[in-house]
Formats: structure tokens, sequence, C-alpha cells
């Protein structure tokens, strides 16, 4: 029989004919009985489910006459219980749990990326509903509501699945109707805009985003959600992609046999429970459940392998990594404050799902920087995976053993066959073995990989000896760990000498080894054809021609390199090729080759640190070596804290006379230091004295151009000594040449020279464009975006922003994209575009919250306060200056400049109340000093608040004196223009000549006059 409830209650015989159910009655009982398809459903609630709060006074007896009705229609399926009735069915003779099985089936398949079985199965899941859910059943409301909203999602996935395959042509139009039905809806308005997008229809799809936001405002008084936020922003970035991110998941080699029910468990947990730790043995396959799990959910994924940290690294900075977040931007000269706030403010309000991997041998660390994250960001959830628990209130614990018989049989069948196409399954055989391994999944594949040379008999066999063997050691240990070391240690006699070097010195790699440095670091001519025999022997995994270990055979092959004698001459080797891929690297990252370079350089993180890490001990020298041939890399990645402990490190085992030859990089390691600690930090003082003393003696080219950046954002530009010019320190390099002009360009800004300013960041970004360099190009680009905002040039100073915003991209530094997209927001603002600018500063406070600058956020939410105060509405205004002012402590220029519009926002909310427009302007006056920075917008501000107190002279001339400071009229600026008119009317034609004796201020007196 099947059974249908997604719509009218039916039956269907075997051949497929239709059998009647009987009454409305007897149709809602068996609906009832259907939900609880072979389970004890109680004789309560079936009463209620049928009479609901009106039942008649025979209820009970009322019930069983429906039972007998329905037992005619189903003999022998209906059985009595004392507690109720039970219906004998199989869930899959039943629509709806088919419908949910085939659902799940789907979603799994879309998000592992098989777009078209995706379609498939939800296709048919779909097919199943002929009508509303449990329409037979009237009072089964919220089951009903359940399996509406489960048709939706399926529905949505449908579209999603069908949109990544390419295989419905009208889904724009089927999406429009979706919508139209369910308009408060937003997931199918994301994937609409993606549709528009994807066919060319880039303006439609705003226009989606725009109604969306509209509709929420008036029905729901609320915002989009991020998910159609971030979809808004993808289009307008022409970056419109999937859903949902899978940042660093590894891809899987293999099916996925023997654990499906458990994966779906693990999934439901995640559901309800933040923190799920999945413990277990080595081997037990917890990383491959997570990883199983963590891919039929929906969301941002971020996958933390902790593997590759030693037992005294920051996890945190592994995180950070993972979320591909920076310790600071490349604009910026220091890191943004405490990793572990940066993190929290990633991921405040941030629906992410971490799993952290292999968190045992770091686990006091991971178990407090989990309980700050979950404490601290209510959207987040983490799924661990450790052989110990973290110990943390709420941790839900799911232990992962061993598989059950019939799921270890399928997993060791599944991988014989992948070995052997002719391979017959004996379960006799098959079960034995694979009782004898526990059920570990490692040992079970490892054991099927031997079905290449050897017969399940010879392998049983084999087992058995071992095992005897074996039971002779130590009795302590668990005995799965003993079956597991067995296995490893079996298929590791099997191997040749020449297999058992390649396998022992590979695991001096941390997170893998390309094939040439495989080759060069195993030192074995034939390495290639040797490293294609251990992945055939399921010793190694080979994935975008990267080998790497599982960790249980990893530490079992690095005993085998401790004991063989040649493990320092192997590190030795490994740290000779990560230093040559650097020194080779390191000129390239200023070039036309910028982003492949960076890219490698990312690839081999963990190998470089870990080189790094072990030359500070046994080579300080060739550690400053290559420390100094990183610098270029690290400020780019804006790896700043990551670095600092090391550079310490190592200063202290240098001391401050380093080998000349080594110089530069001596003065690198003290600057990488100095940008966290600060130049003023006591036991740098000696070390920054030697630097200074081996910059300025220096006559010729620097061999690492990075000093000259990183010596300008610790101790202020490059004073070259009088001696000898200027110009001969950048001979010989043409993106020394760019910087230079970079300098001057700046200096002309300092002194208020701007046409020497704008030659010089032209010729700047001539230079760099002619070697490729993006962080160059993107620094001039930007600062020529500045000077035609003050010309008034609104449309090139937003194409020149949107350049650097595009070649920041390409470095993969979101913060400066939040940063460059404040400044576009303000440059759209001063122009009059108050809802280009509103969405400008909308999309970077959501761009700096994901990388967590609460700087950068302030100044949004200041951005945001201006408009709504232009706009009327003051208690918007209010509430998102009291924000900014809240996040805008910290003591850097960027934040201080933030608090003086605020206040100056603030005085003009305050109208009306002369006292406070002076406490406020006295507030701006005591913030601003030493803003040199931004010295002419503190000047405009003051002369606004001027003219809220009446002051129409003094507005003038500070207005003046902001000329001075800038060097130029703000052209066109509608805040300046407002400014200017109400100083007009306040004193008339005496505005003139006040505004004259500002102008004839030298730059000194103006900001004298300014308070800065």
């Amino acid at each position: 029989m099947r059974f249908g409830v997604l719509g009218s209650t039916l039956m269907w015989s075997a051949d497929g004919e239709q059998v009647s159910v009987g009454g409305p009655r007897v149709r809602t009982l068996l609906t009832w009985l259907l939900l609880d398809a072979g389970q004890i459903v109680t004789t309560d609630r079936l009463i209620d489910g049928l009479y609901g709060e009106d039942p008649p006074a025979n209820a009970t007896n009322a019930l069983q006459a429906q039972v007998s009705r329905l037992r005619r229609a189903l003999p022998g399926e209906v059985e009595f219980h004392p507690a109720g009735y039970r219906l004998a069915v199989g869930w899959h003779e039943i629509d709806a749990h088919m419908f949910a099985r085939l659902a799940a089936d789907g979603r799994h398949a879309l998000a592992g990326g098989d777009h078209q079985r995706a379609a498939k199965l939800l296709r048919e899941a779909l097919r199943l509903w002929r009508g509303p859910a449990l329409s037979d059943a009237p009072l089964a409301e919220a089951e009903a509501s359940r399996l509406e909203e489960l048709r939706m999602t399926a529905t949505e996935d449908l579209f999603e699945a069908e949109l990544a395959a390419g295989e419905n042509p009208s889904v724009v139009a089927e999406l429009r109707q979706l919508i139209a039905r369910n308009p408060l809806r937003e997931r199918p308005r994301a994937l609409l805009m993606r549709a528009l997008y994807a066919a060319g229809r880039q303006a439609e799809a705003l226009e989606v985003f725009e109604e969306a936001r509209t509709l929420l405002a008036d029905e729901l008084g609320t915002d989009p959600s991020p998910e159609l936020t971030e979809t808004h922003m993808a289009v307008l970035r022409s970056e419109a992609g999937p859903k949902t991110r899978r940042r660093g998941l590894p891809a899987q080699l293999t099916s996925f046999v023997g654990r499906a029910e458990e994966r779906d468990y693990v999934a439901a947990l995640l559901g309800t429970c933040r923190l799920v730790t999945l413990l277990g043995p080595g081997g037990a396959g917890k990383t491959r459940l997570a990883v199983e799990a963590a891919g039929t959910l929906d969301g941002e994924i971020c996958f933390v392998d902790l593997a590759a940290l030693a037992e005294d690294d920051e996890v945190a900075h592994a995180v950070v990594a993972a979320l591909g977040l920076r310790d600071a931007g490349v604009f910026s000269a220091a890191p943004t404050g405490d990793i572990v706030d940066r993190l929290t403010t990633a991921l405040a309000d941030r629906p992410v799902l971490l799993l952290m991997d292999n968190c045992e041998h770091v686990i006091a660390d991971t178990a407090l920087l989990v309980h700050e994250l979950l404490a601290a960001c209510p959207r987040l959830r983490v799924l661990a995976t450790s052989r110990e628990a973290l110990g943390i209130t709420g941790e839900t614990i799911h232990p992962v053993s061993r598989l059950s018989a019939e799921a270890a049989r399928k997993l060791f069948a599944d991988r014989a066959q992948a070995v052997r196409r002719d391979f017959v399954l004996d379960e006799r055989l098959v079960d034995r073995i694979c009782a004898g391994l526990d059920g570990l999944p490692l040992a079970i594949e490892l054991a099927a990989a031997r079905l290449r040379t050897l017969s399940l008999a010879d392998i049983d066999a084999r087992l058995d000896d071992r095992f005897r063997l074996l039971s002779r050691g130590d009795r302590t240990k668990a005995q799965r760990h003993q079956t597991l070391h067995a296995v490893v240690d079996w298929s590791w006699d099997l191997l040749s000498p020449d297999e058992q070097a390649v396998a022992r010195r590979l695991t001096v790699f941390t997170g893998g080894a390309s094939l040439a440095a495989a080759e060069r670091v195993c030192g074995l001519p034939d390495t290639i054809d040797l490293l294609a025999d251990l992945v055939d022997k399921s010793l190694i995994e080979v994935a975008d021609g990267r080998y790497r270990m599982l960790d249980t055979i990893r530490a079992f092959c690095a005993g085998h390199l401790a004991a063989s004698g040649e493990e320092d001459a192997v590190r030795d080797a490994h740290l000779a090729y990560f230093l040559e891929l650097v020194q080779t690297a390191e000129p390239h990252l200023r070039g036309e080759e910028q982003l492949s370079w960076l890219a490698l350089l990312n690839t081999e993180h963990a190998n470089i640190l870990a080189a790094l890490r072990r030359a500070v001990h046994t080579a300080p020298l060739t550690a400053l070596l290559l420390a100094g041939e990183l610098a270029s890399y690290w400020y780019l990645r804006g790896l700043r804290a990551e670095v600092a402990p090391i550079a310490t490190e190592l200063l202290d085992k240098i001391g401050t006379t380093p080998p000349p030859e080594l110089s530069e990089e001596y003065v690198l390691c003290v600057l990488n230091a100095v940008l966290v600690h600060g130049a003023e930090t006591p036991w740098l003082l000696p070390h920054m004295a030697a630097a200074r003393a081996i910059v300025f003696a220096q006559t010729t080219t620097p061999r690492l151009p990075a000093i000259v950046v990183l010596w300008a954002l610790t101790a202020g530009p490059l004073d070259v000594p009088d001696d000898r010019p200027s110009e001969s320190y950048f001979d010989d390099s043409d993106w020394l040449q760019a910087l230079r002009h970079f300098s001057i360009g700046w200096n002309g800004l300092f002194t208020g020279n701007v046409p020497m300013a704008r030659e010089g960041f032209e010729q700047s970004l001539a230079g760099y464009r002619a070697v490729g360099d993006r962080w160059g190009m993107s620094n001039a680009v930007d600062a020529l975006a500045m000077l035609a905002h003050w010309r008034g040039e609104f449309d090139e100073a937003l194409r020149l922003t949107d350049e650097a915003i595009e070649l920041v991209s390409q470095l993969e530094a979101m913060e400066d994209m939040a940063d460059l997209t404040c400044r576009r927001a303000a440059r759209r603002l001063h122009s009059g575009d108050l809802a280009g600018a509103q969405e400008d500063y909308a999309r970077a406070e959501i761009l700096a919250r994901r990388t967590g600058i609460p700087e950068t956020i302030a100044n949004a939410q200041r951005g945001l306060g201006d408009i709504a105060r232009l706009q009327g509405r003051r208690d918007d205004a209010r509430r998102y200056y009291e924000l900014a002012l809240a996040g805008s402590r910290a003591d850097t220029v960027g934040a201080s400049g933030v608090r003086t519009a605020v206040l100056v926002g603030l005085a003009h909310l305050a109208e009306g109340d002369p006292e406070r427009i002076r406490e406020l302007h006295a507030q701006v006056r005591a913030t601003a000093q030493g803003l040199h920075l931004v010295a002419a917008e503190i000047a405009e501000g003051l002369a606004s608040l001027f003219v809220l107190e009446g002051d129409g002279t003094q507005a003038a001339l500070m207005l003046g004196a902001s000329v001075v400071v800038r060097g130029t009229e703000a052209v066109g600026d509608t805040e300046v223009a407002r400014t200017i008119a109400g100083a007009r009317d306040l004193i008339g034609d005496d505005f003139d000549a006040a505004y004259r004796r500002g102008l004839s201020l030298s730059r000194p007196e103006a900001l004298s006059l300014a308070g800065i």
C-alpha cells in the first residue's frame, strides 16, 4: 500500500489503484496515524485530533468505532496497544515521509555542489504534493505548517539548483510568481536577484532589492536580512554567486558510506545546540562526519584546521586566517586591536558555523576562545572535533566510535571496489576483518586498500598474526588504539624502503606539500612515482596538486622519522626549500604577478611559518633572513600580530648588532615588532636606535624595499641625510621611484601645496601601473580621488574610488574595501546624493562588521547619522550618532576623527540649546588636537558650529582657514555650501572680509585657529 497526506488523505494499492478510505472521521484518524507511522499514537492524542476541544461524552468508544471502520480498509495494519494505536507501515510508503527524505537528500546534493542531482531529487519530492498538507486533519495545524514550510524551502532549493545548473529558462518568471504569493519571504528575492544578474539584467536585480527594502520597512518595520543584503552587495560588486559559503571546507575524495543517519543527527543537533563536539579516537572518522554534517546546512561555514598549530600558537589567529580576515588593512600601520575583540566584532551578528577540527592539542586555548565567541556572538555555532571534550557549559558531545557491522561492511566493499572492480563480497570474512579493526573507518579503508595485492583471506590471516603480537604489548592502551596502530604499522611494513623514506619525510610538511616541494625535501630521484604508489596504498591523499596525510598516519610516520636519525637533515631541507621559495617570490610581490605569488605564499603559509619557527630556535640568522624576505608578504596580508611574537623572539636572540649582510633584515624585524608593540616600548628602544643608525648610514638602494614603507608607517617619512640626495636612495628601482613620488604627493598635502600633491600622486600611479603593483596603485588612486573630491569633480572622484575598491578587492583586503566604501559614501554625501551615500554607508557597515573593524563601523554609523539629520529624521540621527560615539573610543587618529564629526552632528541636533552647542563646540576643539590629516574637515565643522552659535564672523574666518589648511576650496561640497550660506545670512556683506582674513593666515596660524 501507499498513503498520501500531501493533499487529501488517500490510499493506493500495490498496482496503483486508489482504495477507498472511508468518511471524513476515518480519513482524519488515518492522517494522524500516518504522521507517526510505526509508533504508538496515544488515545488522548487521537481524540484531540478527531474532536478538538469538544469531544463526545463517550469519546473513547467513538474512537474505537472509527478504528473499526479503518480496519475494514486496512485489515491487520492497525494495531491496538494499551496506550493507543499503531499503524504498521513503513515510512517509505507515506508521501510526507518520502518528501522529507527526498528534500533532505536534494538539499545535501545542493550543498555538495551536485546541482543536477539536487534538482532531480527536489522535483521528485515536490511532485508528491497534490494540495494543502493534511487537509483531512484540520486540527493538525502545527504539523501542516511544518510540512508547508518544508515545501517552500524545497521549492527555493529547487530554484537555486536550477539556477546553478542553468536548467530552467523560465526561472525568472517562476520566481516572480513565487514572490507574488509570498511577498515577505526574502530568499526568493535573493534568488531572483541572482537570476536577473546571471541574465545580464543587473539594474532589475537592484530594483528587486529596493522593492524588498521598502516593503519590509512598511509592513514589518525591519531591514532586509543579511542574506538579501549580501546578495545586493554581490550584485553591486558584480560578483553575485552562490548563497552558501563553504570557506575552506575540504573537498572529499571518496564517497560517504555508513553514517548517513549519524550525519543527519549531527546536523539536527546544530539546529538546536550552538556547540557540538564530535569526540573519538584518531581514525574514527570525526573530521569526515563533521564535514558531511556541515555540508547539509545552509549559511556560511568556515573550516578551521588546528592540526598545524604548535601547542603555544594562538587559536584565535587560526580562526582569523580561516575567515579570511587580516590583522590590518594594506593602508594601515598597525593591527586593528585585540585579536579576540576583532573576531567578536566580525562574528557579532553573523550566522556562521565554525568547524574547528583537531582541537585536542590546543584544547585549553580552544575552549577559552569558543566560550568567549559563543557568549558574544548569538548567531554563531561551533562544531568541534577532538579526542577530548572542550568542557564548556552548553557543550553537546556526540561520541564517534566504531561503525555498525553493516556500515563497516558497506565501507569495506565500497573501498574494495574502488581498487578491484572484480571484488566479490564475502560477508563472513569482511565482517571478521572489520570487527578485528573495531569498526574504525581509517583502519577499514587501509585494509581495503591492501586488496590490490592481497586476497581477503590473506588480509584476515595477517591481521590475526598482528593482533597476537600486539597482545603482548601495552595493555593499558584502549584496544581501538592498538588496533589502529597495528593496521598502520602493517601498511608500513608492506612499503618498500624508498616508499617508507618518502612517507616519513613527508611528515615535515604542515598543511600538505606541492609536488615540487615534496621532490626537493624527500630527496629521492623517483619521488613522483613513490608518491603515486603511496596514494594508491591510501597512506597519502592528493587534491588540487597537493599531497597530504591524515593526522593519524602522519603521527605514525613522524615517529619513524624521529627514529631514523635523519629528522634534522629533512627539516633543514624543508627550511632551505621554503627560504628559496620566499626569496624568489619577494620581488614578484611588487609586480604584475603579485596576485599569483600572493596566492602561492598563502597556500604555503603554514609550511613557511613552521620553517621560520624552527629556524628561530636552531638557526637564528637564517630565521632573520627568512623574516626579512617575508616582510612584504606579511604587510600585504595584514599579518602584523601573527608576526610580532616571532620578531620579538628573534630580536632577543640576535641582539642589537646584526651581521652587516643582514642589516636590512634586522631593521625589518625591528619594524615588525614596533608595528604591534609601539616604538616607545622600553625593550625596543635600543633596537630602534640600532635600526635608525643602519637606515641613515645606508647609501644604496635597499635590497628589500619594504623597509621604506614600514619605516614610514612606524617612524615617519624617511628623512635622508643632507649629504646625499634623496633621489639616490631610490635609484635602480621603478617601484621605489613610484613610492618616492607618492611620498612627494603626501608632502604636498601636509604643506597645503595641492598642485605638488596632484603631480606626485599622478606620477606615482603611472609608476605603479608600469610595474603592476596593485597595492601602490590603490594608494595613489585613492589619493587622487580625494583631490578630485576637493575640486568638486565628484564623478571623477567616484570613478577613482571604484577603481581603488576593485584593486584592494583583488588583494582580498576586505578591511580596506570597507574603509574605501565609507569614503565613497562621504563623496556622494558631499555631492548631495543622499540616497547613494546611504546605500554606501550601509554597505560599508556590513563589510566592517564582517571584518571586525570598530572604527569603520563607527564611521559608517556617523555617516548614516548625517544623512538622517539632513533628511529631518532627528531621532534616527541621534541614535546613529550615539552608536558611533560608543564604538569609536579607541585611542586612534581615525577614531578621534569620527568622534569630532559626531560631535559636530550632535550640535546640529541641539539647535535652540545654545549652552549645549557651546559645550559640544568645546569638545570638538579638545578632541581635534593633533588631527592634521582631517584638519580641513574639522575647521569646516567648527565653522558650521559658529553658524549655530550665531557668530557669522568666526564662521567665515574658519572657512577661510580651512582653505589654507587644505590648499584649495571645497568646490561643490553641499555641506560647506550650507555653512557659507548660513554665515552670509548672519553677517551679510561682512562675510567676504572675514573670509579673506582667514585666507591670509599662514598654515600654522590656520591650524592653531582650529585648535590642531
